[in-house]
């Protein structure tokens, strides 16, 4: 057994493309006042720009609930790709007929917990104190390793599965509970429960989580994608038993959609 008291308290992370969701509500009283010549040339331009933003990671969804009427699912390299993709979306004639209602940045982000802590390990055995020029080295090796090995996870397409469910969460870190001040080692036992979960149900549901300290006002989001939006509930309810979230995880609002394939928002458009 090792002591990582002397080591930082962060663990390794792989950081992958850009995120940008978009939740917005259609104003109906003014779209139902438009000429249906005039709604159909605006929804021709809106399903040509959609479908060749499609081809470039881009995917829309249909919400269920009052949180909105649509949501817009961006994945780009980077943030620069991410906020040409923004930017071109209000020079659409539609957008005057959309109101945003919220948003979420993020990038993809792989946790490496379980390699954090065996790196860890040998540069103690080598007496390779924190922050040195070898550490650095080790650790700069150690992530290039794993983020060409990580590559497809790190740069996603967007499944092509019926149902999306995307929330935004946090760790507990108040007074009585608090995630960060728990030793690396117990994070990464506890992470590695939550995860064998997950595995459970990754014939059925396509996880792709993504971090956001700094980007949003949450500090990760989850994207869940399967054919059945009940299995969402299944697995939530019970990773919700686990300890990593019973006692340590906080979630935000929850948005369930079906995918809208860019030729069709006709049908959700139509009055």
């Amino acid at each position: 057994m090792h002591s990582f008291d002397k080591f930082p308290a962060v663990p390794l992370t792989l950081e992958g493309a850009a995120l940008l969701h978009q939740m917005l509500k259609i104003k109906w009283p003014q779209w139902r006042a438009l000429a249906p010549e005039q709604r159909a040339e605006i929804v021709a331009e809106a399903a040509g720009a959609l479908s060749s933003m499609e081809g470039q990671g881009s995917a829309a969804f249909t919400l269920l609930g009052h949180k909105g009427d649509l949501m817009l699912v961006h994945f780009r390299a980077d943030f620069e790709a991410l906020g040409q993709a923004e930017r071109s979306l209000p020079k659409l004639a539609l957008w005057d007929y959309l109101e945003s209602t919220t948003s979420y940045v993020s990038v993809v982000e792989l946790g490496l917990y379980e390699s954090t802590m065996k790196l860890y390990a040998t540069l103690a055995e080598k007496n390779i104190a924190a922050h040195t020029p070898e550490w650095d080295q080790a650790i700069a090796e150690t992530l290039g390793r794993q983020r060409q090995a990580m590559q497809p996870r790190l740069f996603p397409e967007i499944p092509s599965a019926k149902y999306v469910c995307f929330y935004p969460m946090d760790k507990r870190r108040g007074e009585d509970k608090n995630w960060y001040q728990l030793p690396m080692a117990e994070r990464q036992r506890q992470m590695a429960e939550h995860g064998e979960v997950g595995r459970r149900y990754a014939g059925t549901v396509r996880q792709i989580i993504s971090g956001s300290i700094g980007f949003d006002d949450w500090e990760w989001g989850v994207d869940l994608f399967a054919e059945d939006p009940v299995v969402f509930k299944r697995l939530i309810y019970e990773m919700r038993f686990d300890e990593a979230s019973a006692v340590y995880a906080l979630f935000g609002a929850f948005y369930i959609g079906q995918r809208l394939p860019a030729g069709e928002i006709g049908k959700l458009l139509d009055v």
